[in-house]
């Protein structure tokens, strides 16, 4: 069996021995920054040390960790570590769906997520569709040689006037013909017994399978409500990568990207995936890193 993923013991002196360090690693998974998260596990060495215990009950630490960040943000923190907990016991790998349109931010969200949870393997639709045009020809499979909000451009003339919306229509050729290869990549983890976590915008509510046997599938959407703030995050990603992708381009064609959110929007209202709004890059991670460490803590209940 494969290793599913690179557990973060919890060091509450029971199964793990206490260690400062290992806490305070643990702390900053469940979104406490570094230097908060030292002290907390700080404060729980020198408890241990005052009572003579060798054991820290999350009830206990929350105590603690209340004289650093405050009442809320202690009980929400125990809160993601006894739901980290569940998951980490947990026997099936986690795939994470991320969707969202262009620049939304959900490759950062991703990542961040995929970093805290230990999951080594991370991959974009983007990436998969970019290894399909190496092997079919524009002629032969048009919509993946084109960005998502210009796969309107592979459309016939004839399939352009039957849809009447010809940036989804598009959009959701190019889509059906990438999950092809989504669903080969995450059967073949499920296999394995990998988690992973994909990103990208063809993980359309509805058109992506939630089911691989084996496997405990998180799925959502990442979106941008305000236009302007949008629109700032190609900027930013222009600066980081300097001007590796054409800024203008993306700038152009934000009305096509922003209708195509609009649309992943309402198709996850319609099958009941979470929408995380990314107005916020913090308190997006951690909606979503609630999102799975709830549905861990549902799916441990039902076993």
């Amino acid at each position: 069996m494969g290793e599913r993923r690179h557990t973060i013991p919890l060091p509450f002196g029971e199964d793990v021995p206490f260690s400062k360090g290992l806490m305070a690693r643990a702390l900053v998974v469940t979104g406490l920054d570094p230097e908060r998260a030292y002290l907390v596990a700080r404060l729980a060495d020198c408890d241990l040390t005052e009572r003579g215990a060798v054991s820290l009950d999350l009830d206990r630490l929350a105590e603690l960790a209340a004289e650093v960040v405050g009442e809320d943000e202690a009980a929400r923190t125990v809160r993601r570590l006894r739901r980290l907990d569940v998951l980490q016991r947990l026997d099936e790998p986690l795939f994470l769906l991320v969707g969202g349109a262009t620049g939304t931010g959900k490759s950062t969200v991703a990542t961040e997520i995929a970093h805290r949870l230990g999951i080594t393997r991370v991959t974009s639709t983007d990436f998969i569709r970019q290894t399909m045009r190496a092997f079919f020809s524009a002629e032969f499979m048009p919509s993946v040689h084109y960005s998502s909000f210009e796969a309107r451009l592979a459309l016939t003339r004839a399939e352009e006037e039957e849809s009447g919306d010809a940036a989804i229509l598009g959009f959701l050729d190019q889509t059906r013909n990438v999950l092809v290869g989504v669903d080969a990549a995450l059967e073949r983890a499920a296999t394995e017994r990998w988690s992973s976590v994909l990103e990208g915008v063809h993980l359309v509510p509805g058109m992506v399978s939630g089911d691989y046997p084996g496997a405990f599938v998180v799925q959502c959407i990442v979106a941008i409500e305000d236009e302007n703030l949008h629109r700032s995050h190609f900027w930013v990603r222009d600066h980081a990568t300097e001007g590796l992708r054409a800024l203008e381009k993306y700038l152009d064609a934000l009305p096509q990207i922003r209708e195509i959110q609009d649309y992943l929007i309402e198709r996850a209202r319609r099958h009941d995936v979470p929408v995380i709004m990314n107005d916020s890059l913090d308190r997006a991670i951690g909606d979503v890193l609630d999102l799975v460490l709830r549905r861990a803590d549902q799916l441990a209940a039902t076993v």
